[in-house]
């Protein structure tokens, strides 16, 4: 329970014990995050444990996690509430067959129409809602969304709430755990970030991801997780349009696991490059900086290491 962790090493051997390692600068973000119930925006290139972090968050306090994806175009009727239009209708053609709606009068009838029995309560909605225990708000890739989005959520970052014209403004009583993540394809507004905590999420050092590979990949031998990522470490040197993530690290130790190698070797690179680049040029870059020479550099340091 998070009412017990004091400390940012408690919150990082908490984490551990959930499957993600973090290091003293994200245990020590979260940390306050938790203590001064304060936003969380996380930065970073894609596939670095941004997400992760949310959902593991979910299962260490035993909160629902609720997600929304960011998108060009989202709106508060899909991210906050929307009114349930067709319940409303069903409830104007009962009035009118049943002659309520003459004797009611249209105003009151009109109130009626908006009450909370007739709200949608969307992600962020539903995170302020009272809960058994405090949900986990993910709002992903947020620099996806609109400027105009963006100038919405300041109230529920700043406040933790919504106002919504018919009804009022709601309130959370205890504020969910809020985690915003960016994969910076654009700048946050400085009005979002000021109310929110901030951290960049670098790649892992190498054994933080040779530990990471082991932990998701636990059949794969040792010497094999230890040149996955020493290789993987190596491509991102390079520059590419997209260098893996820890995700594309664990998809390819899981792919030559699954081919039954024990060791790379510049045959089997080739064949599941794929699995660790995503983009034809990216493949191409590392093919032309030389992929034998990429393989036995990263056999050595995974033997030094």
């Amino acid at each position: 329970m998070t009412d017990t962790i004091l400390t940012p090493e408690a919150v990082a051997a908490a984490l551990e014990q959930q499957g993600y390692s973090a290091d003293t600068g994200l245990s020590t973000a979260v940390f306050l995050a938790l203590t001064l119930e304060r936003p969380l925006l996380l930065e970073g290139e894609a596939g670095v444990g941004k997400t992760e972090l949310a959902k593991v968050l979910a299962r260490w306090t035993g909160g629902e996690l609720i997600r929304l994806q960011c998108y060009e175009g989202i709106d508060a009727t899909q991210a906050v509430y929307d009114w349930d239009y067709s319940r409303q209708l069903l409830h104007l053609r009962a009035a009118e067959a049943t002659g309520e709606a003459s004797s009611t009068g249209t105003e009151r009838l009109e109130n009626e129409l908006y009450q909370e029995r007739f709200l949608l309560k969307r992600a962020v909605l539903r995170a302020l809602s009272p809960a058994p225990v405090r949900p986990v708000l993910l709002i992903d890739e947020i620099d996806r969304a609109d400027d105009e989005f963006e100038a919405y959520l300041l109230e529920v970052l700043s406040d933790f709430q919504v106002t919504i014209p018919e009804l009022g403004t709601v309130r959370a009583d205890v504020p969910p755990i809020v985690v915003l993540t960016s994969n910076r394809t654009r700048d946050v507004h400085d009005a979002l970030k000021r109310r929110c905590l901030y951290h960049w999420v670098e790649h892992p050092s190498f054994e933080r991801e040779v530990s990471i590979v082991r932990r998701r990949v636990p059949d794969i031998a040792e010497g094999l997780a230890r040149q996955v990522a020493a290789a993987t470490e190596a491509m991102r040197a390079l520059h590419l349009y997209k260098p893996p993530g820890i995700a594309e690290t664990i998809d390819w130790a899981t792919a030559l696991g699954r081919l039954g190698a024990v060791a790379i070797d510049e045959h089997r690179v080739r064949a599941t490059l794929g699995a660790v680049l995503k983009y034809r040029e990216d493949q191409e870059r590392v093919e032309t900086n030389g992929l034998g020479e990429l393989v036995q550099a990263a056999v050595r340091r995974a033997l030094v290491a």
